[in-house]
């Protein structure tokens, strides 16, 4: 309950805060390049060098990557329908992606599946969202973000300068390995920072009134994140025959709502900002409704 007190608290704060004017109006940028260098790469360093590779961690890891790689095709199809601009495409590429697979999915799935499935929670989070974010949103962000011509010079330049890029290489090369208790607070003070400042940083952009033009997109995003993912995930469940916890919680995981870091990252990179942040703040508020038919269909 605290997560979810959090959730609203922060994002009726940034609201207010937006409203009555009491903060300049860049300040959901300098918010959102705060988390991309600061608590995003200390989280990296904290978590990943944590993680232990075995058979157990195969379901949830291969699910999360297959059902990115499946909703990342659906979005490029309807970025080709409907001639999507790159920063309307890389949004999307971003925001209806990436799940958000430890704030809100710990406490829901918990809600309906127990504590005994937080273990694959975990692993969902760690080797599926959280290698994503730092590879994949790398890439998508650097990609999209790029104006004019684009060479893979210049690709590859903007992945290995990004701050999440750097901290993943650091902490894989120090995998097993563990930090000396002082950096380890510190690090984990930074980290502790990022949710209530993303959250407060969806508040401040949030906007309940839309161009039109954006709600097509808006509507698209939202379908594939909270229906198709997690109806893909079935899908993959059902093939395989994992009909167990590890399954479940897998499936839950990819019908949460889209990633707080994503929509920051989106929104520092100029990536259709306004439209990011509605995704995301649309998204946390019907998720509610989708996890819970969701589990009425898999519990």
């Amino acid at each position: 309950m605290e997560n979810f007190a959090l959730i609203a608290i922060a994002i009726l704060v940034g609201y207010v805060l937006q409203k009555f004017k009491i903060f300049p109006e860049e300040t959901s940028i300098i918010l959102n390049k705060y988390i991309i260098y600061i608590p995003l790469p200390a989280i990296i360093l904290l978590q990943v060098p944590k993680l232990t590779f075995s058979f157990d961690v195969l379901i949830p890891t291969i699910i999360a990557w297959l059902v990115m790689a499946f909703t990342a095709l659906i979005v490029l199809f309807f970025a080709r329908i409907y001639s999507w601009s790159k920063e309307i495409t890389g949004s999307l590429l971003l925001v209806s992606i990436l799940t958000n697979s430890s704030i809100m999915g710990i406490p829901i799935i918990e809600l309906y599946l127990g504590e005994e499935s937080l273990p694959y929670v975990l692993i969902y989070d760690q080797l599926g969202t959280f290698l994503a974010l730092a590879a994949y949103g790398t890439f998508v962000t650097a990609y999209y973000s790029a104006s004019g011509n684009i060479h893979a010079k210049v690709i590859v330049q903007k992945i290995i300068t990004f701050p999440s890029f750097i901290a993943l290489i650091f902490a894989l090369l120090l995998l097993g390995q563990e930090f000396n208790p002082l950096i380890t607070g510190v690090l984990g003070q930074f980290a502790a920072t990022l949710v209530p400042v993303a959250l407060v940083s969806v508040g401040l952009q949030l906007q309940f009134k839309l161009p039109k033009d954006d709600l097509k997109p808006l509507s698209i995003a939202l379908l594939i994140k909270l229906i198709l993912a997690p109806l893909i995930a079935i899908g993959i469940c059902y093939l395989f025959g994992w009909n167990n916890l590890a399954g479940k919680a897998s499936i839950f995981e990819a019908g949460m709502a889209p990633m707080i870091t994503a929509g920051a990252m989106a929104s520092m990179a100029g990536l259709a900002p306004r439209l990011s942040v509605a995704i995301v703040g649309y998204g946390i508020i019907f998720s509610f409704l989708t996890t819970y038919i969701l589990s009425l269909i898999i519990v």
